[in-house]
């Protein structure tokens, strides 16, 4: 599957694609707000097998996409659905010299459409740790509402467990961004 945007090819991971994701995914101040992470060479290894395997699912409810520059084709960072239901949950993560452009809304903005348009989903959420400003950020310019703030919901791989705020966006509202 290849999704393209105006400036953008969102693409399934290949197996050559871990030294790239490993750039950013072993980057302490990328995984800072993250349950993972900072990435061991083995860690993002199985990541990237992980990604592969998911591809072949059937029924598939989960993609991972890798984002690439148009112009250039260089991979900047990774773009997700996770589907339950007629739920979705999206997640992004992008290298640091990428941070600030857009490129986070623009490709979490092809997960709404891939889950709306083509998927048939009624709600789509995302989460992020409530220091994360600029992940939420990115969930209010893609007309997602704040939920609410998770205390400890989850266990993080670096110890301890971490709240979240949540934010979603209904299929009928989608239209309206």
């Amino acid at each position: 599957m290849i999704l393209e945007t105006e400036r953008l090819i969102i693409r399934e991971y290949g197996e050559d694609d871990w030294e790239s994701v490993h750039r950013y995914a072993s980057d302490p101040n990328v995984t800072r707000h993250m349950l993972w992470g900072p990435n061991t060479l083995q860690e993002t290894k199985a990541h990237i097998a992980s990604m592969l395997a998911m591809q072949s699912r059937v029924p598939r409810t989960g993609f991972e996409f890798a984002v690439t520059l148009k112009e250039t084709g260089e991979l900047i960072g990774g773009v997700g659905l996770h589907m339950e239901g007629s739920n979705g949950e999206i997640g992004y993560c992008f290298h640091p010299g990428f941070w600030g452009q857009g490129y986070a809304c623009e490709s979490a903005r092809a997960m709404l459409e891939l889950g709306f348009g083509q998927l048939g989903l009624h709600r789509i959420y995302a989460t992020c740790r409530p220091e994360n400003g600029g992940s939420e950020r990115v969930m209010q310019k893609l007309g997602m509402r704040k939920e609410g703030h998770l205390r400890e919901h989850l266990l993080s791989n670096k110890g301890g467990y971490v709240d979240s705020h949540l934010y979603s966006i209904l299929v009928q509202e989608y239209g309206e961004t």
